[in-house]
């Protein structure tokens, strides 16, 4: 991944990015504010202490959230709301949103974390039917 970056951009196209460097850990978060923040049943995100990213585009549409008394950070699109990786300084890390992303990457999820928080409803994914295209 060193000298082809990892591309990726938000939903609407606005803010584009180009990430050089490997990524270390691919966790899915079960927790609230990650479950809030996706509006899923868990976020999955990308980190890398040693990456660094590159904005190519709309880099002025970037919002970010801190929650108070945390250290939960979410940066995202002002247009379309898609989540966008975050750069954290202060723990030399960067977190990136794998669904951001539009190059395929090779490493797999490292583990489902913060389970005790796991819904009631995203108990066994695995026993839901699987349709490849939308219902009928």
């Amino acid at each position: 991944m060193d000298d082809n970056p990892v591309i990726g951009q938000c939903l609407c196209g606005a803010v584009k990015f180009h990430i050089f460097g490997e990524f270390e850990r691919f966790f899915l978060c079960h927790c609230a504010r990650c479950r809030k923040d996706s509006g899923s049943a868990h976020s999955a995100n990308l980190f890398s202490s040693t990456a660094r990213i590159i904005w190519v585009s709309g880099e002025d549409n970037i919002k970010m959230f801190r929650l108070t008394g945390s250290r939960h950070v979410k940066s995202f699109c002002s247009d379309c709301g898609s989540a966008l990786p975050v750069s954290k300084p202060e723990f030399g890390l960067l977190v990136v949103p794998a669904g951001s992303l539009e190059s395929r990457i090779e490493i797999r999820p490292n583990a489902h974390i913060c389970c005790s928080s796991r819904t009631n409803w995203d108990n066994d994914p695995a026993s839901v039917a699987r349709i490849d295209g939308l219902p009928r």
